[in-house]
């Protein structure tokens, strides 16, 4: 866990503004969810034979004795709160998207974090391959305005808990002529749920998946149809994909489309977020039976990105004000005053010290603006105006200082 602050927060900042503009064009809603749930919340959703559930939570008894979790993912929670707020008993579409932290006591890796921040975009209520490729669309776009440019949206289709026995069938039957080259996790997995064994990261056990069974090969007819009608829309509308049979996400919730999204800014670890459809959650959690589709991406490796590739974010710093004197520190004061109340962003220099002082402060806050305001100055009713980049010096009136700032 760690404290954010500085350029890092900055593109944390960016990338959430980005978000609610981008999200707010296509209709999402944003949503808040409490961090504490109750544990069988997810117990129910994510999978009892998921890592995050059997390795990864934060769980205890609060005093009341209730069990709880610090949230592992946002899905869950949301849903829940649909749930609870009957916000599905019409046949409405509800479209969410959230941010905030989740806690997962995980393996440490580079952009990865125990406490990690989260973006969400959830639509509950729609079951078409036509809302699907809506949200990618949206996060291909909302990627896009980020900076990133090398993505590419691997695909597959996991079918629906009716269509899975068939593949069940065959794959257990392939695990079993090479059992001796599965660790002891994907023993467990091939058990409870065997799709858990394609989600596998040892790399022994990823060769030995060589050559099995293909699950888009043991789908029903309706799963395939969607399936080939997603990957119809997504060419149509120049969304590069790949389709990856191994392909299952770390969640047990997801039915036909799952995806990710993988970009060469990443090197090595190129997967940068996943998601896909949902429609068993609700009903499993409570709900209505309604269909769902979603996806979430981590803000810490997405911002370790941008830092990479693009350097700062963007960033307009504020004007200086550095008041000489202690009637220019009480007319300063004033002055600051009218300028925060037209919008105008600006520091104020409080300390007191010496010109020379609050210069080299200037500089190294990338400060490009310096007002100064000093007994002179006041007797000519003007302030001197320093720009840092160029050098340059010169004298503004006052009256004209908030409308030259408002243009800047």
């Amino acid at each position: 866990m760690r404290d954010l602050f500085g350029a890092e927060l900055r593109w944390f900042q960016h990338i959430e503004e980005t978000a609610r503009r981008v999200f707010g064009h296509h209709g999402y809603g944003e949503i808040r969810t409490p961090i504490l749930e109750e544990l069988d919340v997810f117990k129910r959703s994510v999978g009892e034979s998921s890592d995050i559930v059997n390795k990864e939570m934060y769980e205890f008894t609060d005093k009341g004795g209730r069990q709880v979790v610090m949230r592992p993912e946002n899905t869950a929670g949301i849903v829940r709160a649909a749930i609870q707020h009957k916000l599905l008993a019409s046949s409405d579409p509800v479209l969410f998207w959230c941010i905030g932290p989740q806690f997962r006591y995980e393996r440490m890796q580079t952009g990865r974090y125990r406490q990690f921040w989260q973006v969400d975009a959830e639509s509950l209520g729609v079951a078409t391959p036509e809302s699907e490729a809506e949200s990618l669309l949206m996060l291909h776009s909302f990627l896009t305005e980020l900076g990133l440019k090398s993505l590419v949206f691997s695909i597959n289709s996991v079918g629906t808990p009716e269509s899975r026995p068939a593949f069940h069938a065959a794959f257990r039957a392939f695990f079993a002529e090479r059992a001796d080259r599965f660790c002891e996790d994907c023993h467990r997995r091939i058990e409870s749920n065997p799709l858990r064994v394609l989600d596998c990261k040892n790399e022994k056990c990823q060769a030995a998946l060589e050559g099995h069974p293909v699950i888009t090969d043991h789908l029903d007819e309706a799963s395939a149809r969607h399936h080939a009608r997603l990957k119809v829309l997504l060419k149509e509308l120049g969304i590069p994909f790949e389709e990856n049979p191994r392909l299952v996400r770390g969640l047990d919730y997801y039915t036909r489309t799952a995806f990710e999204v993988l970009s060469s800014d990443l090197g090595a670890q190129s997967a940068l977020l996943g998601g896909g459809r949902y429609d068993g959650l609700v009903k499993q959690l409570g709900g209505p039976d309604v269909p769902a589709f979603g996806w979430a991406i981590g803000l810490d490796r997405l911002a370790m990105v941008l830092q990479q590739i693009r350097g700062e974010a963007p960033y307009a710093p504020p004007a200086l004000l550095i008041p000489l004197g202690d009637r220019a520190a009480t007319e300063a004061l004033k002055l600051a005053r009218t300028l925060w109340a037209a919008g105008v962003a600006l520091q104020l220099e409080t300390r007191g010290g010496a010109l020379k002082k609050a210069m080299a402060s200037a500089n190294r806050m990338g400060i490009q603006t310096v007002l100064i305001l000093g007994d002179g100055e006041l007797d000519n009713g003007t302030v001197t105006v320093k720009h840092m980049v160029t050098g340059e010096q010169e004298s503004w009136p006052l009256e004209e200082v908030v409308a030259r700032l408002a243009d800047q």
